[in-house]
């Protein structure tokens, strides 16, 4: 384990040496798992490429990088915003020390979405990536735990400044969308149930169980990573629902396709909400009172 580690260790190096020399790249960052402290010895490597939006790296210079670390046939490697809005491009390859991925990031993108961050606004791209997709916060979970490799002008560190401590109008936001989009979708739930359809019941339920995610980490001022490793973080934070996640698989393993077991499980789940809504102490207010949608 320990000599895996320092052959990651070297090959991190090898590759941020051959990146300082492609002009464009402003910042290159470990992220992920290594990053965040939770990797082991399959985790893959997670670097980060930033760039200024008017002065972007030429693709074929990491096309050339990736090819030359490539052990394992011809490395993906992709223009910008290829995979989407938010995980807006990078490389995958197959290294001898394993799985290495480069990121590719915006950083005009990114500081706008702290910034947004700062006055309470957040942003969801559902297709981004399965299975809830990407919420803008993640840009934000990525810029506390990077470690920098290489940020010859500090606009990491700059970037680091605005995310500690936890925007308070950001929190604000999060539960008041989260938690009040939760009850809005148990109405819609309920009306499921009652007619046993199990495929309306269970979308509901996994978008519940989304939304009371990102309550939780607001409640507890994290920011997620995404959706992979959630439910650990939950089960470790200080404020949360007794044994919420063994609760929450229950109930997504075992909600039933009878109307009467749909509507028993969904109870249980309001159950959870209700219990995330008195961490508030009193701050969910819900948007509209009973009756009125």
């Amino acid at each position: 384990m320990e000599m895996h580690l320092q052959e990651k260790h070297a090959m991190l190096n090898d590759l941020t040496s051959a990146f300082k020399e492609v002009p464009g790249i402003a910042a290159i960052v470990l992220g992920g798992s290594h990053a965040a402290g939770y990797a082991n010895e399959q985790s893959d490597l997670d670097i980060g490429l930033y760039y200024f939006e008017k002065t972007p790296f030429d693709i074929e210079r990491i096309r050339d990088i990736a090819n030359r670390f490539s052990k394992d046939g011809l490395p993906l490697v992709t223009g910008y915003y290829e995979w989407g809005p938010w995980v807006n491009g990078g490389a995958w390859i197959h290294t001898a020390i394993g799985k290495v991925d480069f990121i590719y990031r915006n950083i005009d993108q990114v500081q706008q979405t702290i910034t947004d961050a700062l006055n309470g606004s957040w942003h969801h791209h559902f297709d981004q990536q399965p299975p809830y997709g990407f919420r803008s916060v993640i840009y934000l979970g990525e810029t506390q735990v990077c470690k920098p490799l290489f940020d010859p002008v500090n606009v990491i560190q700059q970037l680091k400044a605005q995310v500690t401590p936890y925007p308070a109008k950001l929190k604000a936001t999060i539960l008041s969308d989260c938690l009040w989009l939760s009850e809005f979708t148990f109405m819609q739930c309920y009306a499921f149930a009652n007619v046993a359809d199990t495929y309306n019941t269970l979308g509901c339920f996994t978008r519940i169980a989304h939304y009371l995610t990102h309550a939780l980490f607001a409640i507890n001022e994290a920011y997620p990573l995404g959706d992979k490793r959630a439910m650990q973080h939950i089960a470790a934070f200080k404020q949360a629902p007794l044994h919420m996640t063994t609760r929450l698989n229950n109930i997504l393993g075992h909600a039933g396709t009878q109307a009467h077991e749909l509507i028993a499980s969904t109870d249980l789940l309001k159950t959870i909400w209700q219990e995330i809504v008195a961490l508030t102490e009193g701050r969910y207010q819900p948007r509209f009172q009973p009756g009125t949608v």
